[in-house]
């Protein structure tokens, strides 16, 4: 079975009122269109819950009321159930989200429809490193659930882009990098060793940055003294250690990216992830870029069902 970690769907009421691609109505559509390729599962959710992942003036994705979301997750358990050989789902929730929100997201991954949670790398400008995200980790630790981190509609690292094509590629990509290093930062894996956190669009540029994580943990020209100091970062070793306490996904049309990923992360703990819908047609290069991997047969199998069914408990 190979097992896609990374879709979404959308319901038809999100479509109407939100400019989304219309792949992600077509659930039918896009397992027919995974089969047709060999893949057989994938794990779906939405990084904007019942919102637009396409920014839109006066909708405040965080701002969803408790009876939407559940009425969203409520769609997506629906949805399982009529695919339950070809999907999983994933529920949405807001690291820095107040106790009524993180309470229900935690009900409704109890109540056995869903595989984990998928939040936002940044959230209205603040990333995973503050301190308000440690009630929601905690409870993930608890739960024993993975996370995807995924970059939001509107991500801190694309301010100022006015180009949405140029938010999409590179302002949610650098999110990623940055939002997934603050979690590394900020200590939450130093904390919590249980937690199972997922960087999506292939860890953004996760691999290249293990040494600059380094530096930032002790950075050389302070060392001597002769300015402020920093405050200690929570951690009790440099955080490229930390780094192969991840899972990242294949979500990246760049082999050269796997291929580093492989080096960093290792074959145990890359997850085949597509990104479609909305990416339609990245399934064929994925699997491809996999395919040309210089390893033994036994971890490209691990990455395109193994890893995801350990992960997941599939």
């Amino acid at each position: 079975m190979t097992i896609d970690v990374h879709g979404h769907i959308s319901p038809p009421e999100s479509m109407s009122p939100f400019p989304m691609p219309p792949s992600l109505r077509d659930v039918p559509g896009m397992i027919e269109r995974k089969l047709a390729v060999g893949i057989e599962l994938t794990v779906v959710g939405s990084p904007v819950g019942a919102g637009a992942m396409v920014p839109v003036a006066g909708v405040d994705n965080y701002a969803q009321p408790t009876d939407r979301l559940r009425a969203f997750h409520d769609w997506l358990a629906g949805q399982v159930a009529a695919h339950p050989r070809h999907l999983r789902a994933l529920v949405y929730a807001n690291p820095f989200g107040d106790d009524e929100h993180l309470a229900c997201a935690a009900q409704t991954y109890r109540d056995g429809a869903f595989v984990g949670f998928v939040i936002n790398t940044s959230v209205a400008g603040r990333y995973l490193d503050d301190p308000a995200a440690g009630q929601f980790f905690a409870m993930a630790d608890e739960l024993e659930a993975p996370v995807l981190l995924h970059a939001p509609a509107q991500p801190a690292a694309g301010t100022g882009l006015t180009d949405h094509r140029l938010l999409e590629q590179l302002g949610r990509f650098c999110d990623v990098t940055i939002g997934v290093g603050c979690c590394v930062l900020g200590g939450w894996l130093e904390k919590f060793p249980g937690l199972r956190l997922v960087a999506t669009g292939a860890g953004g540029a996760l691999a290249l940055l293990a040494e600059k994580l380094d530096l930032i943990y002790a950075p050389p020209q302070w060392a001597r003294g002769g300015g402020a100091p920093a405050p200690p970062l929570p951690l009790s070793r440099p955080p490229s250690e930390y780094l192969r306490a991840l899972w990242v996904d294949t979500a990246s049309p760049s082999a050269r990216a796997l291929r580093a990923n492989l080096e960093v992360f290792g074959a145990d703990r890359i997850l085949l992830g597509t990104d479609s819908p909305p990416l339609v047609g990245m399934e064929s290069p994925v699997l491809a870029a996999i395919d040309g991997l210089p390893v033994p047969e036994e971890d490209r199998r691990a990455i395109r069902e193994g890893n995801a069914k350990r992960l997941f408990r599939l």
